[in-house]
């Protein structure tokens, strides 16, 4: 559990980051990689706690 925390930490920081880079740059690219790790982690999060959840039911 320890690893997918500091993933999902790990993808918000570089969501951040490429956030900054286009708030930086102006390079529509990196916002479109951010919108890109963002939904991905979004996904990965929701998919932890669904987990922890069914662990609870279980």
């Amino acid at each position: 559990m320890l690893l997918f925390r500091w993933a999902i930490m790990f993808l918000l920081l570089a969501a951040a980051v490429l956030f900054a880079f286009y708030a930086g740059t102006g390079q529509v690219r990196f916002r479109r990689m951010g919108l890109i790790v963002l939904k991905w982690t979004l996904i990965a999060a929701f998919c932890f706690f669904a987990v922890l959840i069914l662990e609870r039911i279980a």
